[in-house]
């Protein structure tokens, strides 16, 4: 079974615990909230034999615009460490290391997606230097433009890039 199919079965016996009169029918101390996605993974991965673990992100985001995203991305860890050159990862991780780069994109996230609008704010630089980061987020996949000069986080990069935040932040 494929990591993306023991994930949707985790959230599918999840939905059934927490649906109407599962919750109310088990004992509170058998739920572990704080680790209640932790140990769902490790059930899965030990079913499917996997001894070196993995990984597993999700969120659940409302935008100050009113937009909602999910999304869930679960790996081996295995497959992590050997497949792929990590280098490919670094021009999506360098997009990300200016801090004006990081103020785009949570200003698109807060509503504010056109160029022009961008540009006239306070400290992100002259016209020429915003279109510069936007088409640097936008090489890098953090950002796509929706047509005359207006610019949007693709749906499967918001959480994501709340969780490198996140993760960042320490």
């Amino acid at each position: 079974m494929e990591l993306e199919e023991r994930v949707t079965e985790i959230e599918r016996r999840l939905a059934e615990l927490e649906g109407p009169g599962g919750q109310e029918e088990r004992p509170a101390v058998a739920r572990r909230p704080d680790f209640w996605a932790l140990d769902g993974l490790k059930a899965q991965l030990g079913e499917a034999g996997t001894e070196n673990g993995g990984v597993l992100f999700t969120g659940s985001v409302r935008l100050p615009t009113g937009e909602r995203y999910e999304w869930q991305h679960g790996a081996v860890t295995d497959q992590v460490l050997e497949g792929g050159d990590w280098a490919d990862t670094a021009e999506a991780l360098a997009a990300l290391g200016k801090p004006v780069r990081l103020r785009l994109l949570r200003e698109i996230l807060g509503g504010r997606r056109t160029a022009a609008e961008l540009a006239g704010l306070p400290d992100v630089g002259t016209t020429g230097q915003v279109y510069h980061h936007l088409r640097q987020l936008t090489a890098a996949g953090w950002l796509r433009s929706t047509g005359r000069g207006r610019f949007e986080v693709p749906a499967g990069r918001v959480v994501p890039l709340l969780v490198a935040l996140t993760v960042a932040a320490g």
